[in-house]
């Protein structure tokens, strides 16, 4: 108790909260502990907040120790980053900002280092651009690509910017053991002798302080409650030190079934997202989403078209019938099979791997989505659950798709039909074939039995390529589309047949990199040739 300073009446504070500890201490010294950290350097603090009780509680710490310090001790900055994925659950989303809000108020009204921030994905990385551009499938435990993409950048990206302001930052979660043992593994792992703080797992000159570590989850719930009073009549039970309230979040979990929230990830240690826990609302990595199911049976039933739209994603991932939704070949242009497993015979014929969902599906997905988004803001919601950025690069995907072209520009005549208005589109980007033209090409494939897609592949390159007096690595871009698997499943794997063999894949794919390197090498000598006649 002797290093903290404070501008209460401890004594008053300690009869006050005589009976209640955490994690067997009193909450004094937590406090102090926190005091103590703050004060030892110049380091500025990155407080991981997601809106949950573990992240509360630690943000309720900080703040109480920060208040408690004279204000010349109050020397560095405190930065608060959330994550928003921009598919997080409503509500919790409507939380988190008021909470954020709430929280910069207090911040300026008590004379503390505290702002508050908010970061995003890259648009080319967001939930919707994947899924509904690139055709990327709804996210499973076996492949999970949301998570790096949508959380773990953002927050990288953050961390990254302040240390190279400051040198080093100190990242304050709010990391529980007893919540995570494989976290407190990680983060033991990583701790330095003789500190409390660990290394980060990834990022250089970030370092890690769990401040309640030690705590189960009764003591975060005391601390939400109010267990900081200084007085009995210092302030109401729930509230927060930065004049918000706690009931809420009470409310949230218990409308919730008590599911939990998912952590600030900020690294591949990070454990993501449990059963149900309070996340994304596309979450299809659990089989179901009790937590949104429970907020909707609990007075939230305007979310039930996000649930449903939500499951339907998650049945495309039933390896029953996933093959209706996805495309026969991978984005590489190419039909794809399992490696060999090991001890499974070589000769075994492999298992074909499905690629992006069908172009077909997306779009009837898009205008579902839109759908589902007016109706809800007329109900007066004021919910964004696409992001206009995100329908250009959803756009830009389907018109340069590597295997269905979106020949007819299908993003803005779906969103004037849901809407009745266009988008700024842009206007110097439209596609090359109309809808006659590509009628006129399926008619000539079919009687020249050669793949439209690969016809309109090559024009679209020769189209390119107009106007320029060096055609420099032409050849590499033909060979490279001549080399995609062109035509029907049934049709590839009858050319496959004789492929389907561990050793002779690889003896075709020997006698494709030899075939690459004549091409490479005839390119080679015309451009040389060209340098030579320019010159």
């Amino acid at each position: 108790m002797t290093d903290l300073i404070n501008a209460y009446d401890l004594a008053d504070y300690e009869d006050f909260i005589n009976q209640e500890s955490f994690a067997g201490q009193k909450l004094s010294h937590f406090v102090a502990h926190v005091q103590r950290i703050y004060r030892a350097d110049n380091r500025p603090w990155v407080i991981g907040y997601s809106g949950g009780k573990d992240s509360t509680a630690v943000l309720t710490l900080v703040y109480l120790a920060l208040q408690g310090l004279e204000k010349d001790q109050r020397h560095k900055d405190v930065f608060v980053v959330s994550s928003d994925t921009l598919v997080e659950t409503p509500v919790v989303v409507d939380h988190i900002n008021r909470t954020l809000e709430q929280i910069e108020k207090g911040a300026k009204r008590d004379d503390l280092p505290i702002t508050t921030h908010k970061v995003y994905p890259k648009t080319k990385e967001t939930f919707w651009v994947n899924l509904l551009g690139k055709g990327y499938p709804a996210p499973t435990r076996q492949f999970r690509w949301c998570t790096e993409r949508m959380k773990i950048d953002p927050v990288s990206d953050f961390i990254k910017d302040k240390v190279s302001k400051f040198d080093e930052v100190i990242v304050v979660l709010g990391s529980r053991s007893s919540e995570s043992a494989s976290r407190a593994q990680v983060i033991a792992k990583h701790k330095i002798d003789g500190s409390h703080l660990a290394r980060h797992t990834t990022l250089p000159n970030a370092f890690i302080f769990t401040p309640i570590d030690t705590w189960d989850v009764e003591d975060v719930w005391k601390v939400l409650r109010g267990a900081f009073r200084y007085a009995p009549d210092d302030i109401e039970e729930w509230e927060s030190p930065w004049g918000g309230n706690n009931r809420p979040l009470w409310t949230l979990y218990m409308d919730s079934s008590d599911q939990g929230e998912c952590p600030l990830v900020i690294d591949d240690s990070t454990p993501s997202c449990g059963n149900s826990r309070f996340g994304c609302w596309t979450c299809t990595v659990v089989t179901k989403d009790r937590a949104m199911e429970s907020l909707i049976k609990n007075g939230e039933e305007w979310m039930l078209p996000l649930l449903q739209f939500r499951n339907m994603l998650a049945k495309t991932t039933d390896p029953e019938v996933k093959n209706q939704f996805r495309n026969f070949k991978r984005r590489t242009g190419k039909v794809s099979y399992q490696y060999a497993k090991e001890g499974e015979d070589i000769g075994a014929v492999r298992k074909h791997v499905p690629g992006p969902y069908l172009l077909s599906w997306r779009k009837q997905w898009l205008e579902e989505l839109l759908t589902i988004e007016k109706g809800l803001n007329l109900k007066g919601q004021k919910i964004t659950l696409i992001t206009e950025p995100e329908l250009h690069a959803i756009r830009q995907q389907w018109l340069k798709d590597p295997n269905e072209p979106d020949w007819h520009d299908s993003v803005p005549k779906i969103y004037k039909a849901v809407y009745g208005a266009e988008l700024n589109w842009v206007e110097d980007d439209q596609v090359r074939f109309s809808g006659d033209d590509v009628e006129l090409l399926q008619q000539l494939s079919d009687e020249f039995s050669v793949a439209p897609e690969m016809i309109m592949k090559l024009i679209e390159l020769e189209l390119s390529m107009d106007g320029l007096g060096r055609r420099s690595g032409i050849f590499s871009r033909i060979e490279s589309i001549l080399k995609q698997d062109w035509g029907s499943l049934e049709e590839i794997q009858a050319r496959h047949a004789q492929l389907q063999a561990r050793h002779e894949y690889d003896l075709h794919q020997n006698q494709l990199k030899a075939y690459e390197q004549d091409m490479k090498n005839v390119d080679a000598e015309i451009n040389k040739l060209m340098q030579e006649v320019m010159s």
